[in-house]
């Protein structure tokens, strides 16, 4: 029988213009797949904020609800790879992209994009982390897993007071890294330093003599949230045989740089993809994120609301207002 429900629906005019809105749906207007699942908790990512405004490249099909993340119980899954109450986590693939996502109480996926919530997580703490947490976790666990640091060298985030950024600096902290936090958010270095940044710089300061082909080494690992120049300059200032793992493109898709740091210094750089990861390494960050990296900062990391609170967050984000990633509570 179809189960009511709630959830942000983004709706185009006959003039191309979005609108959201909350609204009544029924379980049976969901897409195929074999799993059920009633949503407890999401969070509001950039692609979500994207795909809210219509953005074409995120999404193409309206009405549609965004939300790249939930986390919830199953309530039904046709293939018996879960049972109805089994607490799971549903991140990337094509959730809230084309496939309607996690800001309505109700999903429905193939259960191959489910996997079991890991002991030592709640379902409200896995979204305060999301796929954000999710990102930075694959990213920091390359450079642990790395033995070839060099030395003492610190370990340079770009991009530190965003989502990504702001998690990756904490488990790297946690895992005993000199942290240095680049940024462009003065204002924000005492937030930095609570999780565990040990030196906070302006990102002038990382890409100031970008001009030349190779820079003094300064870093021994990099998680780079960024792209572009920040991304270039980075490399160019890496340590021998250090690693940079490449995440983002706020600054720009367009990677600038020579082969010099890869050649003379055996640099590798390591892009790091959260959407199609595979289960297993999607698996393993998980459990890090729940057991050896559980922050616990955690709850001063995001800011609750509901989803009738959400609609305004979407725009604070789009202007780059919010300070906080914002975990969305969608239990009645």
């Amino acid at each position: 029988m179809p189960i009511s429900f709630k959830a942000l629906q983004v709706t185009q005019g006959e003039d191309k213009h979005f609108e959201r809105h909350i609204v009544q749906r029924s379980t049976a207007e969901l897409p195929a797949g074999e799993l059920l699942v009633q949503v407890h908790y999401s969070s509001l990512n950039y692609k979500d904020a994207l795909s809210a405004t219509g953005n074409p490249g995120v999404t193409r099909k309206f009405p549609h609800t965004p939300g790249i993340d939930a986390a919830g119980e199953v309530v039904e899954c046709s293939d018996d790879m879960f049972k109805p109450g089994d607490k799971v986590i549903v991140t990337s693939y094509d959730l809230g992209m084309e496939t309607d996502g996690g800001f309505g109480q109700m999903i429905r996926v193939p259960s191959a994009w489910a996997l079991p919530l890991p002991d030592g997580l709640s379902l409200k703490e896995s979204m305060m982390y999301g796929t954000a947490g999710l990102t930075a976790a694959l990213s920091v666990r390359e450079i642990i897993e790395s033995s070839r640091i060099s030395g003492q060298a610190p370990v340079l985030v770009t991009g530190a007071t965003g989502g990504v950024g702001s998690i990756a600096v904490g488990l790297l902290a946690r895992a005993g890294f000199r942290v240095v936090a680049a940024t462009g958010k003065p204002d924000e270095a005492q937030y930095l330093e609570s999780l565990g940044a040990q030196e906070i710089i302006a990102r002038t300061d990382v890409t100031q003599g970008n001009e030349r082909p190779i820079l003094k080494p300064r870093w021994g690992a990099v998680v780079d949230c960024v792209g572009g120049e920040m991304l270039a300059a980075a490399i160019k200032a890496t340590h021998y045989d250090g690693i940079v793992t490449c995440c983002g493109l706020v600054g720009s898709p367009e990677l600038n740089i020579n082969v010099l740091p890869f050649i003379l210094r055996g640099v590798r750089l390591v892009g790091i993809d959260s959407a199609e990861c595979p289960m297993q390494r999607r698996r393993q960050a998980w459990h890090y994120l729940a057991g050896a990296g559980k922050l616990e900062q955690l709850p001063q990391m995001s800011e609750e609301v509901g989803l009738d609170e959400l609609d305004a967050r979407i725009a604070a984000m789009l202007k780059g207002q919010l300070k906080r990633r914002v975990l969305v509570n969608l239990q009645p």
